[in-house]
C-alpha cells in the first residue's frame, strides 16, 4: 500500500486528493480505511508526503520540502543528507535550524541561492520546517547552578544553549553541582528561548573513575548489556556445543579444509577473528588462495532474538576502554571466532590467481578449517623483515607478501587512492588513565590482509550481481563537484600545479605530489573533507576511493550486521527484496556513523583528562605538530602523537605581533618578519583545555620550529571514506 501511495502521487496527473479520494483513487474497499490512515500517517511521519491545510495530501518534493538528517557542525551550520540519496546536500544555515538538533530527522524547505560560490554553481540552501524525529531525546552533560536555576551544560558542543532543569527527582541518587546527569528534553518550541528538560539519570562526578566512559554510553544510546532473551539464545547455542566444536551434522556438504596451512592475522589485543588465509601453488604455476569467513549466518538465523539485537546495534562498537561488541561472546569470542586448533565453520572464496594477481577464477562454499596459528600484525611484521624459515606458516607469509603487493599496485595503477592514514591507539592503566599512545602504521603486514580482502569482497559483489540477487552494497559515491572545485582552489592557491581534478588520474598525481611536500599532509586533509562518506546501499553503487565499480562489504561478518546480510544473500534459499532491505542499509549507515562519534568521542574525553593531568602538575610534554589551517586569529596545528588537532591562539605566540595575509594565507611577524603557514612543523605543548567546548589549545614551546621535513600524515577528519 505505501508503494501504491507514493505512485498515485508522484504521477503528473495527480491532483492533491484527499483521505476519500485516495480510498477510491486507490480501489480500496471500505474495509481498508485503518490501513490506510495507518499508512499515510507513517508517511507523514517520515517526511515522504505532507498535508495541506484542505487534509489534502502531496509528495514533500512536490512543495520543495526535503526529509533527511540533519549534521550540525560546531560553528552551528547545518547540512542536509536528504532520505534520497540522489538529491544533493542542502546546507542549513544556522538561524534556519530552528530548534533542531545534530541527528535529528527532520524536514527542510528548500530554495536556490545563485551566485553565491566563486564556480558561479548553484548552491542548494534551505531551512528546517518540522522535526520528523529526535535522535536524541535525552542528553547527557554537567549540572550547574546559576542565582536562580540549575542548568545542565551538554556535553555535545553543537548543542546550542543550555537546559534548564529542576532538582532531580526519584533517580535513585541526589545530584550535585559538577555531576553528569542525562536529561529528558521537554518540548522545545523556539530557539530563542533555552529548552527546559528534566534529570532521569545521575551519572556521578564528572572526575570520578568510569563516569566520562559511562556519559559516553548514554550520549550515543550505545547498550551495556544484551537482553536476557538474546543471552539465552546465545547460550543455547553454545549448550549444543558441549566441546566448543561443530557438531559432525555441521559438517555434511562443507569442503573440508581443515589440513590446509590457514592463519588468522588481527591486532593484539583482538578476540574475535572474522577472516583467515592460506595461499599455495596450484599444478598450472599458478596461485590458489583461499580466504576463510566466519560463518555467522549458520548460527544467526532471521528473526531471531539474536539476529534482532544484531541489526538492534548495526556493528560492534570499539570504545577506548571497551568492546560493545555486536554479538554476544559466546559467539562473537568462541564459537564463531577463527580461534587456532580448533574446528571452525566458515565461508570461503577459493581464487585461483595469476602470478602477477589477478584474479582467473573464484568459487564460493561452506567450508571447515582448522587454524595453525593466531598471529598479530607486529608477529607477521616481523617474520616479513627476516629471511623465511623452514616453517610452513612463514613460507606461506612471504609468498602471500609478495603477492598482495603485486596486487597492490596493480590497485593503484587502475585507479585506486591513496587514503590511509596511521591511527592511534590508546592504552590506559587500571584506574582507566592514559598510559601511553601507539602510534599504528599501515605497514606491509597490514596491507597483506587487506588486498586479500578486497578482493574477496570485489569477488562477492561480482557474483551478486551476476546472480541478481538483492544485497546490501558498500558504496562510496564520487565527491561534490562544488566542494572538489573549491579544494582545487586552494590547492592552486599554494602554487602547486593542479589539474582537473574530476579526472581520477589527476586525482592520483595530486596526491603523489602531496606526498612529498612539506605542505602535502595538511592538503590531503582538505582533499579528504571534499569526499562524500561511504555508505549501505540496495544500489551497487561503486566505490569512488578504491575506484572499484562492484563492491560490498563480507569479510567480518561477527562485527559487521551488513556482511552477515551479505552472507545470507549469497548462500542461503530464503531472500529479502531490495525494497525490504532499503531500510536495514539506512540503519546499519546511521550506526556506523555513531559508532565511529563515540569512539573518536571516548578518545577525546581521555585525552582531555591526560592533558589537563598535565597542567595541574605543571609537567607539560612537547610534542613535534604541522600547521593544517591558518587563521586571523591563530593557526590550527595537527598533533600525530596525540592523534588530535587544536589551536594555537595568537594571543599565545609572544615572540611578536603577527599580521595576518588574507591573500597567500599566512601569518607574519611584524618585527622578525617570521612567517607562519600551512604545512610548517612547529613544537607544541598543551595550553587549555576546555571540556565543554570539547577544544584544546596548544601554545608554542620555546624551541623554534624545526626545519621543513616530510611529516607523517596526521589524524584522519571524520569525513574520511573508510573502504
Amino acid at each position: 500500500m505505501e508503494q501504491a501511495i507514493l505512485r498515485l502521487l508522484g504521477r503528473r496527473d495527480y491532483s492533491p486528493s484527499d483521505f476519500n479520494q485516495l480510498l477510491s483513487r486507490l480501489g480500496l474497499a471500505p474495509g481498508d480505511q485503518p490501513a490506510l490512515q495507518q499508512t499515510l500517517r507513517r508517511l507523514e511521519q517520515n517526511g515522504q508526503i505532507i498535508r495541506t491545510k484542505g487534509n489534502r495530501y502531496i509528495q514533500s518534493l512536490q512543495a520543495d520540502l526535503i526529509p533527511g538528517i540533519l549534521r550540525v557542525n560546531r560553528q552551528g551550520k547545518g547540512f542536509l543528507e536528504a532520505d534520497d540519496p540522489a538529491v544533493p546536500e542542502i546546507v542549513v544555515a544556522e538561524s534556519a535550524t530552528g530548534t533542531a538538533l545534530n541527528g535529528d530527522h527532520v524536514l527542510v524547505r528548500r530554495d536556490i541561492t545563485r551566485g553565491l560560490r566563486p564556480s558561479g554553481r548553484e548552491q542548494a540552501t534551505g531551512s528546517v520546517v518540522r522535526i520528523l524525529d529526535r535522535k536524541h531525546a535525552q542528553i547527557v552533560g554537567t549540572l550547574q547552578r546559576s542565582r536562580q536555576f540549575l542548568f545542565v551544560i551538554p556535553d555535545d558542543p553543537r548543542i546550542p544553549h543550555d537546559i534548564y532543569v529542576p532538582p532531580a527527582r526519584d533517580t535513585g541518587r541526589p545530584a550535585n553541582i559538577g555531576d553528569k546527569v542525562v536529561v529528558q528534553l521537554k518540548a522545545w518550541e523556539s530557539r530563542h528561548t533555552n529548552p527546559e528538560g528534566e534529570i532521569i539519570e545521575v551519572l556521578g562526578p564528572a572526575d570520578s573513575e568510569g563516569v566520562d566512559m559511562l556519559s559516553i554510553l548514554r550520549h550515543y544510546n550505545l547498550p551495556a548489556h544484551f537482553p536476557k532473551k538474546v543471552l539465552n539464545e546465545a547460550g543455547a547455542i553454545a549448550r549444543n556445543h558441549l566441546h566448543g566444536q561443530p557438531t559432525p551434522d555441521e559438517l555434511r556438504g562443507r569442503v573440508d579444509c581443515r589440513g590446509h596451512c590457514v592463519v588468522t592475522v588481527d591486532p593484539d589485543d583482538a578476540k574475535d577473528f572474522d577472516d583467515a588465509i592460506c595461499l599455495g601453488r596450484d599444478a598450472r604455476n599458478q596461485w590458489k588462495l583461499w580466504v576463510h569467513i566466519a560463518d555467522v549466518s549458520h548460527y544467526v538465523r532471521p528473526g531471531g532474538a539474536l539476529d534482532e539485537e544484531a541489526l538492534h546495534r548495526g556493528n560492534s562498537t570499539y570504545l577506548v576502554d571497551r568492546v560493545i561488541p555486536m554479538l554476544p561472546e559466546a559467539l562473537s569470542n568462541e564459537l564463531c571466532s577463527l580461534n587456532p586448533a580448533v574446528d571452525r565453520l566458515t565461508k570461503c572464496v577459493e581464487f585461483v590467481l595469476s602470478n602477477e594477481g589477478r584474479v582467473l577464477e573464484a568459487k564460493f562454499y561452506p567450508a571447515v578449517i582448522r587454524s595453525r596459528r593466531r598471529l598479530t600484525y607486529k608477529e607477521t611484521l616481523a617474520i616479513l623483515q627476516r629471511p623465511p624459515a623452514g616453517d610452513a606458516v612463514e613460507q606461506m607469509l612471504h609468498q602471500a607478501h609478495a603477492l598482495a603487493q603485486r596486487i597492490r599496485r596493480a590497485r593503484f595503477q587502475g585507479g585506486s587512492l591513496a587514503l590511509d592514514f596511521p591511527e592511534t591507539k590508546i592504552r590506559l592503566d587500571p584506574r582507566g588513565r592514559v598510559l601511553r599512545i601507539e602510534r599504528n602504521e599501515n605497514d606491509v603486514s597490514h596491507q597483506l590482509i587487506e588486498e586479500f580482502m578486497l578482493l574477496a569482497n570485489e569477488a562477492v559483489a561480482t557474483r551478486l550481481m551476476s546472480l541478481r540477487r538483492p544485497a546490501l552494497y558498500r558504496v562510496h559515491e564520487p565527491p561534490d563537484e562544488t566542494r572538489l572545485a573549491e579544494y582545487r582552489d586552494d590547492v592552486v592557491s599554494h602554487n602547486i600545479p593542479c589539474g582537473d581534478l574530476a579526472r581520477r588520474p589527476e586525482v592520483q598525481k595530486l596526491l603523489l605530489r602531496l606526498d612529498s611536500l612539506p605542505i602535502g599532509p595538511a592538503l590531503k586533509i582538505g582533499f579528504l573533507r571534499s569526499l562524500m562518506r561511504a555508505r549501505y546501499a540496495v544500489e551497487p553503487l561503486g566505490h569512488y576511493g578504491l575506484n572499484k565499480p562492484k563492491y560490498t562489504h563480507f569479510t567480518s561478518p561477527i562485527r559487521r550486521y551488513a556482511d552477515l546480510v551479505v552472507h545470507r544473500a549469497l548462500f542461503d534459499s530464503v531472500k529479502i527484496s531490495a525494497q525490504g532491505l532499503a531500510p536495514v542499509a539506512k540503519r546499519l549507515s546511521e550506526t556506523e556513523r555513531n559508532s565511529s562519534d563515540a569512539e573518536r568521542d571516548s578518545k577525546d574525553v581521555k585525552l582531555f583528562a591526560y592533558l589537563r593531568a598535565q597542567i595541574k602538575s605543571g609537567q607539560l610534554e612537547t610534542y613535534p605538530g604541522l600547521v593544517i589551517d591558518v587563521r586571523n586569529f591563530g593557526f590550527f596545528v595537527d598533533v600525530p602523537a596525540l592523534g588530535m588537532s587544536g589551536l594555537v591562539h595568537l594571543s599565545s605566540v609572544e615572540d611578536d605581533f603577527y599580521i595576518f595575509d588574507a591573500t597567500r594565507n599566512l601569518l607574519v611577524g611584524r618585527r622578525t618578519r617570521r612567517v607562519i603557514r600551512l604545512g610548517d612543523n612547529v613544537t607544541v605543548q598543551v595550553g587549555k583545555v576546555d571540556t565543554f567546548k570539547k577544544q584544546v589549545d596548544f601554545q608554542l614551546t620555546g624551541q623554534p620550529p624545526k626545519a621543513r621535513k616530510k611529516t607523517p600524515p596526521p589524524f584522519p577528519p571524520s569525513r574520511g571514506a573508510k573502504p
